[in-house]
């Protein structure tokens, strides 16, 4: 199994990111924390220095491609990354079973699939000629088909998803793992503010400890909990016309 030290998470304030970030802390390990609340980020930071971890902190914007560059470039020129998390999401019309307002979509898109593509960009190439290292790019049981609420965070789980998957293909050739994580509901600020009801919710403890496991051992796909996931894809496999009658609200 690999083992990680030089440590990169976006989204690392609150929720699956949190978790990561203070699970992984350890005496000579160093962290690249990133996140939108400058206040929980640094909560979470010296969490994470409790725990013996060397820590950097900043609130960089994941949609900010220049940004990320020199951010991401900045941390791997000091310690070469080996494990990179690209954590950050938002969904924010989750309860809308109407039109999604776009100007919620696009900025939707923007954070989780642009914002995925801005965090592996800068590094990508680095991990290829180092040949060694692993991406975690996170995505949702969401993923696998539409549901009748969240269209553009269902899509843009769904492309990370389909991109991730892709791209282990060209970065195994280089010995670099990548891992695709589609969780269903875990307990954080978004998950908490569905109406819905939410099916075997996990804490983040657990989703943290079953990521983990999954990115050491470079696994294609970690999905969870097993439950919902087989339910989920089972849902997927069935014709168009029969899901969308069993999802029908």
């Amino acid at each position: 199994m690999k083992t990680f030290r030089h440590i990169i998470i976006t989204g690392a304030s609150s929720g699956i990111g949190e978790a990561l970030a203070i699970d992984y802390a350890a005496p000579g390990v160093v962290l690249g924390l990133t996140g939108r609340d400058a206040r929980r980020l640094s909560a979470v930071a010296e969490a994470c220095r409790s725990r013996g971890a060397t820590v950097l902190a900043d609130t960089v914007d994941t949609t900010d491609r220049s940004a990320m560059a020199r951010w991401l470039t900045a941390f791997d020129d000091a310690h070469p990354v080996d494990l990179l998390i690209a954590n950050a999401g938002i969904s924010l019309d989750q309860n809308n079973l109407g039109i999604e307002p776009f100007d919620s979509a696009h900025r939707t898109i923007a954070v989780n699939v642009t914002g995925v593509l801005n965090t592996v960009e800068p590094l990508i190439d680095r991990l290829m000629a180092r040949r060694e290292g692993q991406v975690g790019v996170i995505s949702s049981l969401a993923a696998f088909f539409g549901r009748p609420r969240s269209a553009s965070y269902n899509a843009s789980k769904a492309a990370i998803r389909v991109w991730g998957e892709s791209l282990r293909f060209p970065l195994a050739k280089a010995n670099v793992g990548l891992s695709v994580v589609c969780p269903g509901y875990v307990t954080s600020r978004m998950t908490d503010a569905i109406a819905d009801p939410r099916p075997k919710t996990m804490s983040t403890g657990r989703a943290s400890q079953i990521i983990r496991q999954g990115l050491a051992r470079n696994r294609p796909r970690i999905a969870f909990p097993f439950g919902l996931a087989i339910g989920v894809w089972f849902t997927a496999l069935l014709p168009v016309w029969l899901s969308a009658r069993i999802l029908k609200e």
